[in-house]
């Protein structure tokens, strides 16, 4: 029982200093992330799960399929998705 509450408590610091972390981020931080390249969005959001494929694995209709399916899938913005989908589009 000891053993559930180390490990709740625990838990609780973790969760509290990672949101503590990630809305301490600052404006120049936030900026910067807006204005990532459709290519460091896909391979910062897309390897958190998956290898990523080659641009040229699907054609543009496939692309299409998989950006509304993803999109949901992966939490995106509309503007990651956006320009991830792009960038995939004019690289395969």
């Amino acid at each position: 029982m000891k053993t559930f509450k180390i490990f709740g408590i625990a838990a609780i610091v973790i969760g509290t200093l990672a949101t503590l972390t990630l809305t301490s981020c600052s404006v120049e931080q936030a900026t910067a992330y807006k204005s990532r390249s459709g290519a460091q969005a896909w391979g910062e959001n897309c390897i958190r799960c998956h290898s990523t494929p080659s641009p040229s694995s699907y054609n543009d209709v496939d692309w299409s399929t998989i950006e509304l399916h993803m999109k949901v899938r992966a939490n995106l913005t509309a503007d990651e998705s956006k320009k991830i989908f792009e960038f995939l589009r004019t690289a395969n």
